[in-house]
């Protein structure tokens, strides 16, 4: 027994117009994570992905970088940048700015009593309050022993994603003991705590 096909009269079958497209993409909604528990539920290419993608607006406003030589240096497409932290950015004449200031979720990395240890930040304003931090530390450390870059900071304490005050590690002996067991490294300030 053979099939026979259905055929559609002219008179039954949609106008053009009202028949539905399938795209060959699907397009994602895309909403950034907003909470630790949120950012580290992710795939860990993800988290990488985001994390190169939040340095971008930093390195942006400190050295007055365009969106492209910016987003080169972490190896993140700048398409990749505007849509992981598009928030960063406003479009001026059909060049992206950075603004002074944004929301994004850092996860960042500090030294603890007990070792590195990881907060989340959730302002541009935060996370460069913990740069100074490294950079003192750095320079507390380094070879000229300048323990006075600890004096220069505008705070001795960070807001975490929740509100609370995180207290910075300025102890320099703490730190020297840290620094001789090898637990502090300058280069990873955002990340994972080993």
């Amino acid at each position: 027994m053979k099939r026979q096909k259905r055929t559609i009269s002219k008179q039954r079958r949609r106008p053009k117009s009202k028949r539905h497209k399938v795209s060959a993409r699907t397009t994602k909604t895309y909403r950034p994570p907003r909470t630790s528990e949120e950012f580290f539920a992710l795939p860990k290419k993800f988290q990488d992905q985001w994390n190169g993608a939040v340095q971008v607006p930093a390195e942006m406003r400190r050295l007055g970088l365009s969106l492209p030589q910016a987003s080169h240096k972490f190896r993140v497409s700048p398409k990749t940048v505007l849509r992981v932290a598009g928030s960063a950015f406003t479009k001026k004449r059909g060049k992206y700015r950075v603004k002074p200031v944004d929301r994004l979720l850092r996860v960042l990395v500090i030294p603890g009593k007990k070792g590195l240890r990881e907060i989340v930040v959730r302002d541009s304003r935060e996370a460069s309050v913990v740069g100074q931090y490294w950079s003192a530390v750095e320079k507390a450390l380094g070879p000229t022993q300048d323990s006075t870059a600890f004096l220069k900071l505008p705070r001795k304490t960070v807001r975490d994603e929740n509100g609370r005050r995180v207290r910075l590690l300025t102890d320099l002996d703490e730190l020297k003991r840290q620094a001789s067991a090898g637990v502090l490294h300058f280069e990873a300030m955002y990340g994972r705590a080993a």
